[in-house]
């Protein structure tokens, strides 16, 4: 993987509490990051113009939003989100929502990624929550029923990514958040993998936040993380 390649699949996750912050982490990365992603915390700070901007620069823009609601007020969310320019969207992987997101996004060119199990969570959160499965039985259903319904790629964790890529096949993006650079502290997750075996597993693209923006020289940061992605087999 050469270097343009490999910073195509980096997806830096503006995980910041206000606007200002992700404005200035932006500029401090520069050309070095092509792709963002922007969740509820800065969504909820006025993150949602942002986003629109970012796109409107020639950012590429992930949206993670996790959308699951009735079918109608889905589709009608995916249908706006779609005019804002986004590259992708997150919406939990039920089949009914799934089926209504990829209905009113045809033709966008917007990527659904349905969310499987999130990385936070393990064997024995997910009893405590009511399931059955075991996070990598249930990560599995719910890629096969997000194939079925014509997703274009699955968010999972990278412990998972080489499974998941089995059920999908080449085509569909695997995206894995989780991601973790050697030595780096876990945090509050709980199913971390390094840049280079998450490329190895069969990941598309990579989501990092905390080892970037809040390192001490972000840029660096990333570029860091750039050469472990390179050193991928």
């Amino acid at each position: 993987m050469d270097r343009a390649a490999a910073r195509d699949r980096l997806i830096v996750g503006l995980d910041l509490p206000t606007v200002n912050e992700a404005e200035a982490m932006v500029a401090a990365l520069g050309d070095t990051v092509s792709f963002y992603k922007i969740g509820y915390q800065l969504v909820f700070a006025g993150g949602l113009e942002f986003a629109r901007d970012l796109a409107a620069s020639g950012k590429r823009v992930f949206l993670d939003m996790k959308l699951l609601d009735i079918d109608n007020t889905v589709a009608k969310g995916v249908e706006n989100i779609a005019r804002m320019g986004m590259t992708m969207l997150t919406v939990h992987a039920y089949p009914k929502a799934m089926a209504a997101a990829v209905q009113a996004a045809s033709g966008s060119g917007l990527c659904l990624l349905g969310v499987t199990v999130l990385t936070s969570m393990d064997d024995a959160d997910l009893r405590d929550a009511g399931y059955q499965d075991k996070a990598a039985d249930l990560v599995a259903k719910r890629v096969a029923q997000a194939r079925a319904c014509g997703m274009g790629g699955i968010v999972c964790s990278a412990a998972e990514s080489a499974q998941v890529r089995s059920i999908v096949g080449p085509d569909m993006a695997v995206v894995t958040p989780g991601i973790r650079p050697a030595g780096a502290a876990a945090g509050d997750q709980k199913r971390v993998v390094t840049p280079a075996d998450a490329i190895a597993a069969g990941s598309s693209h990579l989501v990092v936040a905390r080892p970037i923006v809040a390192a001490p020289d972000p840029g660096a940061a990333a570029e860091a993380i750039l050469t472990e992605m390179q050193s991928a087999r």
